[in-house]
């Protein structure tokens, strides 16, 4: 029997980037801000005009570490630390889990239909980029 499943559409990724570039320029930071799909797949990605190179890959995989343990990175980093139950999932997935804060699952009617990831400030600031992302589908 056929399944189906939401997932985020590229006018709603459009409109989180919109929401989170909202949020970095009152910052007055350059972000970068990923989206990715249900699957966990890029959807969409923008680097603001001199946003940090080296985070490119830390807004793409907050993502994708939203995604795939639909959970935020700021709780994952949590569990990750020397001793606790998850200490060294930042080194499964071939090294593209990143556990600090930035990174958001999107839940829709209970169900995870992508994520969003953002880097660039502090990780409070990461945070409250990502929030503004996900008031544009609220």
């Amino acid at each position: 029997m056929p399944r189906s499943f939401q997932t985020l559409t590229l006018a709603d990724a459009k409109a989180m980037i919109a929401a989170a570039e909202a949020k970095a320029t009152s910052l007055g930071i350059a972000y970068n801000i990923a989206v990715v799909d249900a699957g966990g797949r890029l959807l969409a990605f923008v680097r603001q005009d001199g946003a940090l190179i080296g985070s490119i890959d830390l807004s793409i995989h907050k993502a994708l570490t939203a995604r795939i343990f639909d959970k935020t990175t700021a709780f994952l980093s949590g569990l990750a630390q020397p001793g606790s139950q998850l200490y060294g999932i930042q080194n499964s997935n071939e090294g593209a889990v990143v556990i600090f804060g930035g990174g958001m699952p999107v839940i829709h009617e209970g169900q995870i239909i992508g994520a969003v990831g953002t880097s660039a400030g502090t990780v409070e600031q990461d945070i409250a980029v990502a929030e503004a992302a996900l008031t544009a589908l609220a």
